[in-house]
């Protein structure tokens, strides 16, 4: 089967099997720490890239989608750092009764999203943008809050 897969260009599937997000994280941490106390490396320096370079595949994009199965509301210890703008695709489909048909919905699902990457910027319409996440008001129109 992976073989039949190999001039495929489009798409990227990891399969993370007896894997564990916060181990990677660890392991990633204790590099750094590695480096900076062997000199090889400035504290100052850690960045986002240097702490990517200490994970498991550091060249393999962070995923766009992530399809939990099982009907489970949680990522469970998978991709912790690389999911972190990822869209999340819940399905009660188990694992291995996962087919096309599930796959296609997820991905149309996807599609219908509005990717922002953190940024909350055309969610407050009509605010001031000198108030501040913490203005009172826009909890108000977030919540629709009477007062």
């Amino acid at each position: 089967m992976i073989d039949s897969l190999d001039g495929n260009r489009g798409m990227v599937l990891n399969l993370a099997l007896a894997y564990g997000g916060r181990t990677e994280i660890l392991r990633a941490c204790a590099r750094l720490a590695a480096r900076a106390a062997a000199g090889e490396l400035d504290p100052a320096d850690i960045d986002e890239a240097a702490f990517r370079g200490g994970l498991y595949a550091p060249d393999i994009p962070d995923p766009d989608l992530v399809i939990r199965t099982s009907g489970e509301l949680r990522l469970s210890n998978f991709l912790i750092w690389q999911a972190a703008y990822a869209e999340i695709f819940f399905t009660p489909v188990l694992w291995p009764d996962f087919g096309e048909r599930d796959l296609l919905e997820a991905v149309a699902d996807y599609q219908s999203r509005e990717r922002r990457f953190g940024d909350v910027g055309g969610e407050h319409d009509g605010d001031d943008p000198a108030a501040g996440p913490f203005d009172a008001s826009r909890w108000r129109k977030l919540f629709k809050v009477r007062s």
